[in-house]
């Protein structure tokens, strides 16, 4: 299923995030900060200082540069970011895209109808980037939300969407029909779909209650909401990994869960094993939209 002339490109794409140095700029919220350089590669934007330890520390097992790069980020784009959850992601795309003119639009619930805590978390997220704008750029919130009538973005507006392990989700909050409905309403024709996704066993039942989701399923439910699939990459690929974990993906690094969820984690379970098999192995995907 795979298009040789696409892929031929996105291994060129992949191949030019390579060079570039570091540009060092001060973490979140830091005043005085000079404006981001112009015309920003990817590879700066992963180097960047301004990132969490913790995040830099994981780049090893989630290849950030090669991923977006696979995912056609380019200058210029409007890009919406599913569900951003602690700012891995952001903050790679956000000072890229203020130094390249683009924007970037992370998704939350509906500020009208989350609840209290809800809406704290996504003011507290949202305050950090704005604290520094001459580095983040000005971020757009959307909104994802199946009880409200609001888009992700206007619709056809958007060059790539970003949905990184949170496929299964949409099928525990049962949302995936109406997630992908908005993401393709959201995109522009022609415009790109990336997904990674802990990527199930094939010879297995589909269960996203362990955190999996198969690879076919995932490009089923795709070809089925109108999103043509373009290819696949084994850049976050772990064939260590089993898939049979005793509490599902979260037994692996970084969560390393040693209880079910919602109970106290157990002190005496043996995490050896588990961090010695690192990261989920994870399908990584790339989607148009038709036109």
């Amino acid at each position: 299923m795979r298009l040789a002339a696409s892929v031929a490109a996105i291994a060129l794409a992949i191949a030019a995030v390579a060079g570039g140095a570091s540009i060092a700029h001060p973490g979140h919220g830091t005043p005085g900060v000079s404006h981001p350089a112009e015309r920003m590669t990817i590879a700066q934007a992963v180097a960047g200082e301004w990132r969490a330890a913790a995040d830099r520390a994981r780049d090893g097992s989630r290849h950030p540069a090669e991923t977006l790069a696979f995912w056609q980020l380019s200058p210029g784009m409007r890009v919406v970011e599913i569900g951003p959850g602690g700012g891995y992601w952001t903050d790679i795309l956000a000072p890229y895209l203020a130094a390249n003119g683009g924007t970037l639009i992370p998704t939350f619930r509906d500020p009208d109808l989350a609840t209290e805590a809800q809406r704290a978390a996504r003011e507290r997220f949202l305050a950090e980037y704005a604290a520094n704008p001459a580095l983040f750029g000005t971020i757009q919130p959307g909104v994802l939300d199946p009880n409200s009538t609001k888009p992700i973005a206007e619709p056809g507006s958007v060059d790539l969407i970003i949905s990184s392990r949170n496929f299964h989700g949409f099928y525990l909050q049962g949302t995936k029909d109406f997630v992908l409905r908005q993401m393709f309403a959201a995109l522009k024709p022609g415009g790109y779909v990336g997904i990674e996704q802990h990527r199930g066993s094939a010879a297995r039942p589909h269960d996203p209650s362990t955190g999996y989701v198969r690879q076919d399923i995932v490009i089923s439910e795709m070809a089925r909401a109108g999103f043509r699939f373009v290819a696949s990459s084994e850049i976050n690929a772990n064939p260590r990994d089993t898939k049979n974990h005793p509490f599902g993906v979260w037994t692996l690094p970084p969560v390393r869960r040693s209880a079910p969820a919602g109970q106290p984690e157990n002190p005496n379970f043996d995490h050896t094993p588990y961090d010695a098999i690192g990261e989920s192995d994870r399908m990584t995907l790339l989607f148009r939209k038709p036109g």
